[in-house]
């Protein structure tokens, strides 16, 4: 176990603060956490904030004092520092801009459609994974443009986001064509397009083109949208770290050994298939990269269970859902 804290400097609240990390996983994070009486609230995407009054305390209990140039170099080194970027305070007016731009004149709306991803017990599945996938879309549809039923679908995709595959998809379709259909009589979309928002979502459920869901949109739009809502799979080997990360922390409700043997499932599946990605683009861009990031987290995984210690296991994963 390595956890690290930095020296108390950073104010706030009337007193001082250290940051507490873990340069090996979130789950030894959360779990030294938890042991010290540290709230889930003070926890901030890689890191947790501490008073000053428990820093020495905490020494006491396993932390290992480092200063703030050496606790920064190691959360990096180790893949779990979260960038700006991955961060939604830091990305919300980059997101809004967007929203300007798909339904110009619906600030609040959109400001309400960004607040259902904020909850806390989001970790990865946040508004950093929506801006990750309208960028994918567009990447997916250069030089042309993403249609803007598509691009609505993703901003809506896992506006329910509980940790239950299939009822979170379906609640998520319902939450979209309840919030859109307020627009058809002004006459900024129709009913039509909110039909493909709903199809577009919960096909999501399976990630597989079902021909039953083609009413509307060819099967190369539902490929596209499918491939950039699974593009992390395919990121570079700390942001996949991070991703793997976050999905355990987002499904703490599963036990270790029933979280492990589901995520093996998933992964196994989607190396099983032809190609995990849908459609050429998707395939080209990153297939391969897909498939070495999946293999090596079955690798861990596979030491994880021989050793017998899940609670130290470093990229963790999920139950039912493919992403």
């Amino acid at each position: 176990m390595t956890i690290l804290i930095d020296p108390p400097a950073w104010p706030a609240h009337g007193t001082v603060f250290s940051h507490l990390v873990s340069d090996t996983s979130l789950a030894e994070l959360h779990a030294f956490a938890r042991a010290n009486s540290i709230s889930e609230r003070a926890f901030d995407l890689d890191h947790y904030d501490v008073p000053a009054e428990i820093y020495d305390h905490l020494i006491e209990a396993g932390a290992v004092a480092v200063g703030g140039r050496e606790l920064t170099r190691r959360l990096i080194r180790s893949g779990l520092r979260v960038p700006l970027k991955e961060r939604p305070p830091k990305i919300k007016n980059t997101l809004l801009v967007r929203w300007d731009s798909l339904l110009p004149h619906h600030e609040e709306l959109g400001e309400h459609v960004l607040e259902q991803w904020s909850a806390s017990t989001r970790a990865y599945h946040n508004s950093a994974h929506l801006l990750e996938m309208l960028n994918a879309l567009d990447t997916l549809y250069s030089p042309g443009a993403p249609p803007r039923t598509a691009i609505l679908a993703a901003w809506f995709h896992d506006v329910v986001y509980d940790g239950n595959p299939g009822q979170d998809e379906r609640a998520s379709a319902d939450f979209a064509a309840d919030t859109l259909s307020p627009l058809v009589s002004t006459g900024v979309l129709n009913t039509q397009e909110i039909e493909e928002v709903t199809e577009l979502i919960e096909a999501t459920i399976t990630h597989e083109v079902s021909p039953q869901l083609l009413s509307t949109l060819s099967a190369e739009d539902f490929a596209l949208f499918l491939d950039a809502d699974m593009a992390i799979l395919a990121a570079d080997s700390a942001r996949y770290t991070r991703y793997a990360q976050a999905i355990r922390f987002e499904y703490s409700h599963f036990s270790d050994e029933d979280f492990r043997a589901g995520r093996s499932k998933v992964l196994k599946g989607l190396l099983a298939r032809e190609s995990i990605y849908l459609s050429p683009q998707g395939q080209a861009l990153w297939e391969q990269d897909a498939r070495r990031n999946i293999h090596t987290e079955l690798e861990q995984l596979a030491a994880t269970a021989e050793k017998n210690s899940f609670s130290s296991y470093t990229v963790p994963g999920q139950s039912e859902d493919p992403e």
